[in-house]
């Protein structure tokens, strides 16, 4: 099994919601978070005074799917979650050593 971590802009979280669950993805974590990368934040205007953004929001996206979905899952998202600009996010791909669905007991790719 693999665990798919995304960083997305928030605006595109119902669009690859949209996308993975027409490719079967049955279930997902979302979190909302604030972070940098090559951006390094940005400066904007808010009552005539100029401030520093630091952070930038963004959404994070956890899946997990067995191996034989995670390219398929991995190339979904990031397709319909770029926009060519920058800040358009990252995503990272892990090993899963075992799952357990709490309320049948069921193991690892029973469990997803």
């Amino acid at each position: 099994m693999k665990m798919i971590i995304a960083a997305i802009k928030p605006f595109k979280l119902e669009e690859v919601r949209e996308a993975l669950t027409e490719l079967g993805v049955r279930g997902m974590m979302v979190t909302e978070i604030k972070g940098f990368g090559s951006q390094s934040g940005h400066t904007e205007i808010y009552r005539g005074a100029e401030y520093a953004v630091n952070f930038v929001p963004k959404i994070r996206l956890e899946v997990v799917v067995a191996d034989a979905m995670a390219d398929q899952v991995v190339a979904k998202i990031a397709s319909t979650a770029k926009t060519d600009k920058i800040g358009d996010g990252k995503i990272f791909v892990l090993d899963v050593e075992q799952a357990v669905r709490v309320r049948t007991g069921e193991t690892n790719d029973d469990a997803l």
